[in-house]
């Protein structure tokens, strides 16, 4: 008796085990799909209007100041910043760069623009209402996108990391790495601070990411493959030229919309998202 009460208690305690096995991977497997990143969310978007835009203009930085568009377009011997009105016209003269800066993003903060440059490090501050240089500053990095939030100017360096950065001195005050359900995101390009999130143009992608400046998760897509058919225009700016990508957002608060536009494009498209 005694025998086969030993090989019970010996089973027990297998089924015991095994038990306690299931329930464990039960929990493991369920807390690795709580701590899963979810996939962005893809948004829509609607055609408002489309503008003119000329196509000399490599635009590297687009941002709204009030009813004037700030443009800052890049290529060494042809890079300018430039105001436009709301009809995509030229107002005043522009800023032409010496040729051996090739212009990158720029963004208005506190009746100051900043333009970056591309691998000279150095970045250029203008009079918000004259466009006369008042200051150069320096940025280690290579300069792709620039925007701001209301207390620190935000930049781009073509990788996965975007900084937050002192408008006095550009010193860098916070570094956030951008990075999806795949991992982290490089080639992050030109960029839009709207409503509490950071949007970025993705370099050699026809999309924009809206990424969450606190955490650097991607929650949400847009894709604009389609957008030059859908705005009317036969138009293939990669046949003309490799680098003709997509690269320009500015959101108008007035109109709570965005303006899209590309490299050397022809179109500047208003679009609303949905």
């Amino acid at each position: 008796m005694k025998k086969y009460l030993a090989v019970y208690l010996c089973l027990f305690v297998i089924a015991c085990n095994n038990t306690n096995n299931a329930d464990t991977n039960s929990d493991s497997k369920d807390a690795a799909e709580n701590t899963a990143i979810a996939p962005p969310i893809a948004l829509n978007y609607t055609i408002q209007k489309v503008y003119n835009h000329d196509t000399s203009a490599y635009t590297q930085g687009l941002e709204w100041n009030g009813n004037k568009l700030i443009e800052s377009t890049g290529l060494e011997g042809k890079s300018v910043l430039q105001i436009l009105d709301s009809n995509m016209k030229p107002l005043g003269n522009k800023v032409k760069l010496d040729k051996e800066y090739f212009g990158e993003g720029t963004t208005l903060f506190k009746d100051k623009i900043y333009q970056l440059t591309w691998k000279t490090h150095k970045v250029f501050v203008y009079d918000a209402n004259t466009l006369k240089k008042t200051n150069e500053l320096y940025w280690p990095y290579e300069g792709w996108g620039l925007t701001h939030n209301d207390t620190a100017l935000i930049v781009s360096t073509g990788e996965s990391n975007i900084y937050f950065v002192n408008p006095i001195d550009f010193s860098i005050q916070k570094t956030l790495g951008v990075f999806n359900q795949y991992g982290y995101l490089s080639n992050i390009n030109e960029l839009e601070y709207a409503n509490g999130q950071l949007y970025a143009n993705v370099y050699g992608r026809n999309e924009v990411v809206v990424i969450d400046p606190q955490t650097g998760q991607v929650k949400y897509r847009i894709d604009f493959s389609n957008l030059l058919s859908q705005a009317g225009v036969k138009y293939d700016p990669l046949s003309i030229d490799a680098g003709y990508v997509m690269n320009g957002i500015a959101y108008h608060a007035g109109k709570k919309t965005f303006f899209i536009t590309g490299k050397s494009w022809p179109v500047l498209v208003e679009i609303r998202l949905r």
